[in-house]
């Protein structure tokens, strides 16, 4: 791989984990992956049901994981694999957070946010995942988790903009591949899979890159 920190994104659905942990399989990589569902976020659950209620206690939760992981993760010198690749970003925190919560609890949440990370690392490449909502709930039916079944097309389209104002806002400062994926299927067809990779192994400047198929 061209870069030593990979970190691919996009919104709920949109092939993150699938992607990130078939190329750390095929090209060495060390993999590392936002598993903070079930017992470790129990408030993920209770959010998409009374999301005013849990909000806070979701995002200071998803938080706290994050910090701890990637510094568990990017911390440690690691021999025996040629790149990290990771299937989010931390600033999806901010993303997230800036949908979810009111204007007050934000500000509190953006405090502790930019005093934890500041001294974390960038990823050299961050990879974005682009598919329509129509296409993500397609992906969300498919994987079956039941508290995901009830995401409104207006959350994720939220959530999208989200990423979209992040994007805009850091493309001057970080390399950004926006990857169109909504007439490829990198899980089923080789020829797909191979194009994003030949897409990410190219010598980008800073600066956003857009790529489609």
């Amino acid at each position: 791989m061209q870069y030593n920190y990979i970190a691919i994104e996009g919104t709920i659905g949109a092939g993150k984990t699938t992607l990130a942990t078939r190329i750390a399989h095929d090209f060495n990589g060390k993999l590392v992956l936002e598993e903070f569902e079930g017992d470790k976020n129990p408030f993920l659950p209770k959010f998409y049901k009374e999301p005013e209620k849990y909000s806070f206690q979701l995002e200071m939760t998803f938080l706290a994981l994050r910090f701890q992981q990637l510094k568990d993760k990017l911390g440690v010198l690691d021999l025996f694999h040629d790149f990290i690749i990771s299937d989010y970003y931390v600033a999806k925190s901010l993303i997230f957070s800036r949908n979810n919560l009111q204007e007050d609890e934000y500000q509190l949440f953006a405090r502790f946010f930019n005093i934890i990370f500041s001294d974390m690392p960038k990823p050299e490449l961050l990879v974005y995942l682009y598919s329509d909502v129509e296409r993500l709930q397609q992906n969300i039916r498919k994987r079956g988790r039941i508290y995901e079944q009830e995401i409104s097309d207006a959350y994720l389209d939220n959530i999208q903009q989200g990423y979209f104002d992040f994007i805009r806002q850091q493309q001057n400062n970080m390399r950004i591949l926006m990857i169109d994926t909504n007439r490829l299927d990198f899980v089923a067809n080789e020829k797909d899979y191979q194009s994003i990779i030949d897409a990410m192994e190219q010598p980008y400047e800073v600066g956003l890159h857009r790529v489609s198929f």
